[in-house]
């Protein structure tokens, strides 16, 4: 029987990536989405992946959602923590409201996600925990304080639990993307998009499905000695 994973923020740009990649590897997927319904259609049409709309950054709604992707699909033994979303400003303008959106879907939910699921993977002795990060959370960014803070603590969120399921068959890495060629990069203008591609050494955006290859590799069984790792898939851009 085909493991189980969810993809958070799973219908559009990297989360469709890894959604379709998973499925590809023989995973049986279900990709959570927040609120275009419109878009999550499609993708469940074109994919053939199930669909389940609940708010990550609520942890009723990651509850209740949760409860359906199992008893639909079956016990959750992949959990790619994916969704995420960007207020940018400089601090000194910066509202509070900007900073707790992203703090709460970015961070918050990463939390609710991971609590809901890891009595079972324990239970079970298996979980493979991917946590989908940024450059940004590693170097930081002006103008994304609150993006790059969520970024940085999903990361030592990852080496926490890395250690706490060890023993149980749970691994818990992070794939921290670059800038990738999504739709939300193609609505930066096009000018500083040259800019940022200037500052990569392989002189390119990335692609979604690259990230992809990432997750399908870490959520493999075979990558169980794998645990506590940032693998950083950014062109060269940063280096650690």
């Amino acid at each position: 029987m085909a493991r189980v994973a969810l993809v958070t923020g799973g219908t559009r740009g990297i989360g469709h990536a890894i959604s379709v990649a998973l499925k590809d590897a023989g995973y049986t997927v279900g990709a959570n989405y927040g609120g275009n319904d419109e878009a999550a259609k499609k993708f469940e049409q074109e994919t053939g992946i199930k669909t389940f709309k609940f708010n990550v950054a609520d942890a009723a709604s990651v509850k209740a959602g949760i409860e359906q992707v199992e008893s639909t699909l079956g016990p959750i033994d992949i959990l790619v923590n994916n969704a995420g979303i960007t207020r940018d400003s400089t601090l000194h303008k910066m509202k509070p409201e900007q900073w707790d959106e992203v703090i709460s879907t970015n961070l918050n939910s990463v939390f609710y996600c991971t609590s809901y699921l890891i009595n079972g993977m324990r239970e079970r002795g298996f979980g493979r925990i991917i946590n989908i990060a940024s450059v940004n959370g590693q170097k930081g960014q002006m103008g994304q304080a609150n993006y790059a803070a969520a970024k940085a603590g999903i990361i030592g969120f990852t080496k926490s639990l890395a250690q706490e399921g060890a023993r149980k068959g749970i691994t818990a890495n992070v794939v921290a993307p670059g800038y990738i060629d999504t739709e939300m990069v193609q609505q930066v203008p096009e000018e500083v998009r040259e800019k940022i591609i200037a500052q990569i050494p392989i002189n390119r955006l990335g692609e979604p499905e690259e990230i992809a290859r990432c997750v399908t590799f870490l959520a493999d069984d075979k990558a169980g000695f794998i645990t506590g790792a940032t693998l950083s898939a950014n062109g060269g851009q940063y280096m650690i």
